[in-house]
């Protein structure tokens, strides 16, 4: 029988890589996206454009606040919940009611319908590494305490918590994936990499936020998507936390200087201040996603960024 996945979010970055490996592998597939203006929403339409060709997908438009769980779940044997209230700068002042409300209220609604869903194998929630904020060991295990230094993690590791309750106490099958900076083909445009490729295919100068010391645990898209798939499956992954991220620590100037060497040309640079939010640097430690899920990153960044840079040219080359 043909196995029936729900995604949240499933227009945007993730979410529609993942539907599309779900549909590759044969399941069944109901994506919920709200396509609100939190970017241009024309980038999520061409996201979903090659989904709504598959006889084997059904596209909801609605807000997760809005929609009626019952008889949705009583269908599905795996909810990948992908949605979220994204970026960590715009979650300060007057923008943050929107994340406590798609981040946080969205998720307790769907827990909370998931409770009479018997029939529900998993429910697969993307975390963030923007939980542990500023962390005090590296690389980081999900031992160690969060401590968010932006409104948007907040939120995010309350929406998890209420996942782990709602386990805890009622069986909800719910697993947490922290993802560490996640790039490639349809990345937000939001996002660091594709502001950088855009801004040299229009030979203009890069934001730098700080003096570009600061590190990150890069983690290409398929690897986040197999990850998802490995949460899905293993029987000892409900109820717990892992860590996704790409294998490595690197410094954001080494980053920029692979982007020249892929562009073939410099890209000029615009250091601005540090932004506030922002974690100095983030490393996984996936120990555990390893040994549970079989985890194992399989791009290296070299290859990510060249991949993602072949797609940037198709939004905006000439």
């Amino acid at each position: 029988m043909r196995t029936t996945s729900i995604v949240t979010g499933v227009a945007g970055f993730i979410g529609s890589n993942l539907a599309e490996a779900l549909l590759l592998r044969g399941d069944r597939v109901i994506g919920i996206d709200h396509f609100n203006d939190y970017y241009d929403p024309r980038l999520k339409r061409r996201n979903v454009e090659g989904l709504l060709t598959n006889e084997h997908f059904q596209l909801l438009e609605v807000d997760l606040r809005a929609i009626d769980w019952a008889p949705l779940l009583a269908e599905a044997d795996v909810v990948y919940h992908q949605a979220a209230q994204a970026g960590v700068r715009a979650s300060w002042g007057s923008g943050f009611q929107d994340y406590t409300d798609r981040n946080i209220t969205a998720t307790q609604l769907l827990l909370e319908a998931a409770k009479q869903a018997p029939n529900l194998k998993r429910l697969v929630y993307a975390s963030t590494s923007s939980i542990y904020g500023d962390a005090e060991t590296f690389p980081t295990s999900e031992l160690v305490s969060p401590k968010p230094v932006s409104p948007y993690g907040i939120t995010k590791l309350a929406a998890e918590q209420l996942g782990r309750l709602y386990c805890n106490n009622f069986g909800v099958p719910f697993v947490a994936l922290r993802y560490f900076t996640v790039y490639g083909p349809r990345q937000r445009p939001d996002m660091a990499f594709h502001k950088f490729f855009k801004a040299a295919i229009a030979r203009e100068p890069i934001p730098i936020y700080g003096d570009g010391q600061q590190t990150r645990d890069f983690t290409y898209v398929s690897d986040a998507v197999a990850a998802n798939l490995a949460a899905a499956a293993a029987p000892e992954a409900i109820g717990e936390i892992f860590n996704i991220g790409g294998g490595s620590r690197v410094v954001l100037t080494e980053v920029l200087d692979v982007m020249d060497a892929i562009v073939d040309y410099p890209i000029a640079r615009n250091h601005q201040d540090r932004a506030i939010g922002d974690a100095r640097h983030t490393s996984a430690d996936v120990t555990k996603a390893q040994q549970i899920l079989g985890y194992q990153p399989a791009v290296s960044l070299q290859a990510g960024l060249e991949r993602e840079w072949e797609w940037i040219q198709t939004l905006y080359a000439s």
